[in-house]
Parts: C-alpha cells; sequence; structure tokens
C-alpha cells in the first residue's frame, strides 16, 4: 500500500512522462490529494493497465484537491535539453495548482527550488506515494492520448502503440520514412544517426 504522505497536507505530488521518448512532447502532471483520499488501485502508472490508468484519470481529476498538466514540446526540449525541460514541465504543472502547497514530492533524483516550498526527491516515488502515482497517471494519460492524436497524422510510426519510445519498430520507421516535425531533434534517433541527414 502506497503512503498517504511525507508531509503535512497540503502537499503536492508531481511526476513527469516521455523523457524518454524519440518524438512528442514531455508531459508532467502535479496533483494534491485530499487528506482522505484512498484508492487501492491506484500505483506507479507502469504498473497499470491502461484500462485503469483511464479510470484513475477521472477518479483524480474528479476527486483531487487541484491539479495541473503541462506538454513542452520537442523546440523547448531541444533549446533546454530533457532534463531541464522536464523539471520545467513539473514548475509550470505546479503554476496551475490553485492550492498552493507547504510540501513538494517529486519523482525521481533531479529538481529545481519551486518557490521557496520545500521539497523532497523520491527515486520511483510513484510506487511509494499516492500522490505521486496520481501524477504519474494524469502526466501519462495526458501524453498517451497527445501520441495517440500525431498518430493520426503519422501512422507510419505507429505511436498509438510505441507512443514515441523508441522501439525497434519506430527506429526502423525512421529509418524509412525519415523524422517528423514532432521528432526530437537533439536526441540520437538512430545508432547510425549521420546518415539520416538531419
Amino acid at each position: 500500500m502506497l503512503n498517504k504522505y511525507f508531509h503535512s497536507f497540503p502537499e503536492a505530488g508531481t511526476d513527469e512522462a516521455g523523457r524518454g521518448c524519440l518524438a512528442g512532447p514531455v508531459t508532467a502532471a502535479a496533483v494534491i490529494l485530499p487528506e482522505n483520499f484512498d484508492d487501492a488501485v491506484l500505483n506507479d502508472s507502469k504498473q497499470l493497465s491502461k484500462k485503469q490508468r483511464g479510470q484513475l484519470r477521472l477518479i483524480i481529476e474528479e476527486q483531487a484537491v487541484s491539479f495541473g498538466v503541462c506538454h513542452i514540446f520537442e523546440d523547448e526540449i531541444y533549446k533546454l535539453n530533457i532534463l531541464h525541460a522536464s523539471i520545467q514541465a513539473m514548475h509550470r504543472a505546479l503554476d496551475q495548482l490553485g492550492t498552493r502547497p507547504q510540501h513538494i514530492l517529486v519523482d525521481g533524483n533531479r529538481f529545481k527550488p519551486y518557490h521557496n516550498i520545500p521539497h523532497l526527491c523520491v527515486v520511483k516515488g510513484d510506487g511509494k506515494y499516492l500522490n505521486i502515482a496520481a501524477a504519474s497517471v494524469l502526466a501519462k494519460t495526458y501524453r498517451d492520448h497527445y501520441m495517440e492524436q500525431l498518430h493520426e497524422e503519422y501512422p507510419m510510426y505507429n505511436w498509438k502503440k510505441n507512443k514515441g519510445y523508441p522501439t525497434r519498430e519506430h527506429r526502423e520507421a525512421i529509418r524509412k520514412y525519415g523524422i517528423s516535425p514532432y521528432h526530437r531533434k537533439g536526441f540520437r534517433l538512430l545508432p547510425d544517426q549521420l546518415e539520416l541527414g538531419i
């Protein structure tokens, strides 16, 4: 069972999705759950089925004290680098919260201070704290939905299935068709990148 809080209420959990992708945005969410919130299914989004994530997204959006979601797109990822883009996405998701948290729990091991609010980085925090798990569900479901929309525009990459991650099928499509406007230009898209002419 996941922990409710590390600190006193209100505490925000924040997480990102898509950091390791070759295409599409990096997406972050921040969530403040109510003090009495509990859900036996909620866990690290990677441990859940698509159906479970979809159901949990509705529950979180309905019951959260406040939540925010932010996409940072390819051009800004290129300018900032993926680590700083991920942190910036978390900051912008926190900006959307209607309630100011007293403490922030961050999934992972890197973060930059946000408005002098104390924070704690927790490796694999999405499997340890409910508010980080909730943020991981929102970040993943919002990003997945966005990539499914992009799939309609560029079906050859099969983003509906791989969501922009570096699967063998995705790399083969890049090799065959070249890159789209949604691919991350600063990333090593193929082992023999120079042959792509980008």
